[in-house]
C-alpha cells in the first residue's frame, strides 16, 4: 500500500478479472480507499463481467465516483500489422499478469486476434532455466510467454527462450519495450493501448473540480 496519505485516490478495476476486486489483497483494499473507481477495458471484456465488477465496487464503495473507459489496442506502427496477419507469432505478455495475476491472455493475445495471426506458437518446450521454472510454478500460463526480467540472469533466460521459439514474429505486450534490454533475433511488433474514457463526468472533470475546491 502507499506510504503516503493521499488527498485523492484513483483505483482502476479490470473486468477481465471480475471478482478479484472482492477477493484479492490489495485489490479490495484499494477499492475501499478509492475516491474515484475507474472500470477499464470495457471494450474487450464481456458485459456479464463488466456488470459484475460495477455492482461489486458500487456495493463496496458507494461514495466513490465511477468512471468507465476503454483501452483500444493499437500497434507501434500500423504498417507492421503484416508481421501479424497470417503469421505464426510468439506472444510475450506482462509477467505478473500471467503468473500471480492468473490471466489467460493479455493485450498481446487481443492484438494477435485483431490483426489476424495464423497461430500463437507455444513456447513452453523451448523455455530455458528460470523461464522453465516459471512455467513449472505457474502451469496455467498456457501458450504465452511471461516477460520475466527480475535481474540480469532472468533477462538472459527470457532472451534465449524467445530466440529459440520457431515463429515468424514476436508480439511484445509487456509494459516496457523489451528490445531495449534484450536482443531479439526475429521481427518484432509492440502492442500499445490508451485510456479512452466513456461518458461524463470524466477524469478531467473530476480532477478539475477537486483542484478548484482545494485552491479556494
Amino acid at each position: 500500500m502507499s506510504f503516503y496519505k493521499s488527498n485523492l485516490t484513483i483505483t482502476v478495476v479490470d473486468p477481465h478479472r471480475a471478482g478479484h476486486e472482492l477477493n484479492y489483497y490489495p485489490g479490495r483494499t484499494n477499492v475501499l480507499l478509492a475516491d474515484i473507481l475507474l472500470i477499464n477495458k470495457v471494450d474487450s471484456a464481456n458485459l456479464t463481467d463488466i456488470n459484475a465488477v460495477r455492482e461489486n465496487v458500487s456495493k463496496l464503495n458507494p461514495s466513490a465516483a465511477l468512471i468507465e473507459a476503454a483501452s483500444p489496442i493499437s500497434l507501434e506502427d500500423e504498417d507492421k500489422s503484416k508481421l501479424i496477419r497470417g503469421k505464426r507469432v510468439l506472444v510475450v505478455e506482462d509477467g505478473p499478469t500471467l503468473t500471480h495475476g492468473e490471466m489467460k491472455y493479455g493485450a498481446g493475445v487481443i492484438a494477435a486476434q485483431k490483426f489476424g495471426a495464423l497461430e500463437i506458437v507455444d513456447p513452453r518446450k523451448y523455455a530455458v532455466k528460470t523461464i522453465k521454472e516459471t512455467y513449472d510454478k505457474y502451469p496455467g500460463i498456457g501458450n504465452l510467454l511471461p516477460a520475466m526480467g527480475y535481474g540480469e540472469k532472468q533477462m538472459k533466460d527470457l532472451e534465449a527462450t524467445i530466440n529459440k521459439v520457431p515463429c515468424d514474429s514476436v508480439i511484445i505486450a509487456a509494459p516496457i519495450d523489451l528490445r531495449r534490454v534484450i536482443k531479439i533475433k526475429k521481427p518484432t511488433i509492440r502492442v500499445l493501448y490508451e485510456l479512452q474514457e466513456i461518458g461524463k463526468p470524466d477524469l478531467t472533470d473530476i480532477l478539475t473540480q477537486f483542484v478548484n475546491k482545494r485552491s479556494k
